[in-house]
Formats: C-alpha cells, structure tokens, sequence
C-alpha cells in the first residue's frame, strides 16, 4: 500500500467516524462543491449550486446584521449606564462652586468624552468677550452674549434649532472647549431651557473622535442629561 493510499484511508476514516464535523465546516463543503462542478460539462448549468451559492450569500448578510445589532445593543447599553452614572454624579455637589468644579474636572470622564463646557448667555458681555469672564468660574463655564448660543447652534443661519445638535466640527469654526491633548473633531450642543426670566444656557460635549456625535445618531439619552442639567441650573439660579 503507498503513502498516498494511507493517507485517502485516513482521512475516509474521520470522515466516516464524524461526518457531521465536515459537514459543518464551511472551507471543506466548499471544496467538494468546487470539486464536483469541475467535473461537469461546460453545457450543464447546476442550479442546485447556484442556490446553495445565495443562501450562503444570504445567511452571511444574516450574520452581518446579526452581529451590527448586538453591537448596537451592547453601545446602547454602554451609553445609558455612562449617563446614569453622569447624572447620579452631579447631582451630588452641594453648592454652586462644586457643580462647576464637577463640569470642570470629572463629567468629560464619566461621559468617556475629551471635553465638556457649560455655556451661558449673560447681558454682561458682548460677542467674544465671553471666555475672559470664564477665568474666574473655571475652564468648564464659557459666557456667552445674548444670541450667541442660537448662533453657534446654527453657524449664524436664519433655521430654528433642536434641543440636541450633534455634528462634526468645523476646523475654522470657534473652540468653546479648554485645550485638550486631541482635537475635538464632533461635539453635541444641549440647549438648556433654564425657566422664566432667565437667559438660555447649552451644554456643549465634544470627543476627538469624528464619529463619536453624528446627526443620524439617537438623541434620547442626551435630551435626558440636558433636562437634568436644565433642572439643576434652574435650582442654583432660583
């Protein structure tokens, strides 16, 4: 007996022995599939491989989708318990100074993003003047004149803005942000109702990642932080 002989019974043995284990491996049916059209005429059309061929095509699409969302779900998830954890974390200051200072040094972390800054509209300032106030409350608050915010929002078009703007950043557009190690290269704008009498506010979140806040993306959760953080201003400037 050759070599060659030995190893075909070898191998006629563990096919024998445990068919289903090459049944179930893709690489080896594709083979014999090959194997048997190539001793077929030229004439002869096998419709059966032609269907095999699509439903394999259509169960590895399956697969695709399959995988797309249980990766969508496990961000969702991801994202929720990082904007629980946010809120659960500022509500905790006890003063005005320790809401900022949590703006300033902790939200951009439990969020998982590069920045994050309050904005505030105030008559004491005009256009642009707004950042030198910001020295005296922390790098995590920017002033803004009256309009400003709706500005920034819509880059200064005549178009009603939403309550959450998630884009990509623009690289002549002004930086709200403190300097950061990255570029920010997308941002979300929270417009923040701050109640009767007072002037609107934003919360601006931004991420070196240029995907990180699209427009086609879910805003729910973001609309969620933005009315918890509208209610707690409400509660520092009543």
């Amino acid at each position: 007996m050759t070599e060659a002989t030995e190893k075909f019974n070898e191998v006629r043995d563990e096919i024998l022995a445990n068919p289903k284990a090459f049944l179930e491996d893709h690489d080896i049916m594709r083979a014999l599939i090959a194997a048997d059209r190539a001793q077929q005429a030229s004439n002869v059309i096998d419709l059966r491989s032609i269907a095999m061929d699509r439903m394999e095509d259509r169960l590895n699409k399956l697969e695709d989708t399959h995988r797309t969302v249980i990766a969508a779900a496990y961000d969702n998830v991801s994202s929720t318990n990082q904007i629980h954890r946010a809120v659960l974390s500022v509500l905790e200051p006890e003063d005005f100074t320790g809401f900022l200072k949590f703006i300033e040094n902790d939200l951009a972390n439990t969020l998982g993003i590069d920045a994050v800054c309050l904005c505030l509209e105030t008559q004491a300032v005009s256009a642009g003047q707004g950042p030198s106030l910001s020295k005296e409350f922390g790098t995590g608050v920017t002033f803004m004149a009256i309009g400003e915010i709706e500005d920034y929002i819509t880059h200064g078009r005549n178009m009603n803005s939403r309550p959450v703007t998630m884009r990509a950043t623009k690289p002549q557009q002004i930086s709200l942000f403190p300097e950061t190690a990255d570029p920010i290269r997308s941002e979300a704008l929270l417009k923040l109702d701050l109640g009767k009498g007072n002037l609107p506010g934003m919360l601006v979140l931004g991420s070196s990642k240029v995907d990180q806040f699209a427009p086609a993306q879910g805003s729910d959760l973001l609309l969620f932080l933005g009315g918890i953080f509208a209610r707690i201003m409400r509660r520092w400037l009543a």
